[in-house]
């Protein structure tokens, strides 16, 4: 595993990259027709919640001690791998929408 500060960084990136990701459709969403603008509500929504509890994660991450790091950084691997595909799919459907 990489160190605590790579992790950290590692992590941190891939959620400003959601960040950046959510921004964008939210203008997306914003311009789109009416009957199709609750469906990306919806989708939005679900990814602001997944980025959401990953940013949770990451501020306990920043916070642990040196003795909680490890059992926390395998909790969060294992956390982190569902979180990438979860906010992928709801990325594609959202897009796959046009």
């Amino acid at each position: 595993m990489t160190s605590r500060e790579e992790y950290l960084q590692r992590f941190k990136r891939q959620l400003d990259e959601w960040n950046d990701d959510i921004d964008e459709l939210e203008v997306k969403a914003r311009e789109a027709q009416a009957g199709a603008q609750a469906r990306y509500r919806e989708q939005l929504e679900a990814l602001r919640k997944m980025r959401d509890d990953a940013w949770q994660r990451y501020t306990e991450m920043q916070r642990a001690t040196v003795d909680a790091w490890d059992a926390m950084a395998q909790g969060t691997e294992k956390a982190w791998h569902a979180w990438v595909d979860a906010f992928d799919d709801a990325r594609s459907k959202f897009k796959s929408k046009d």
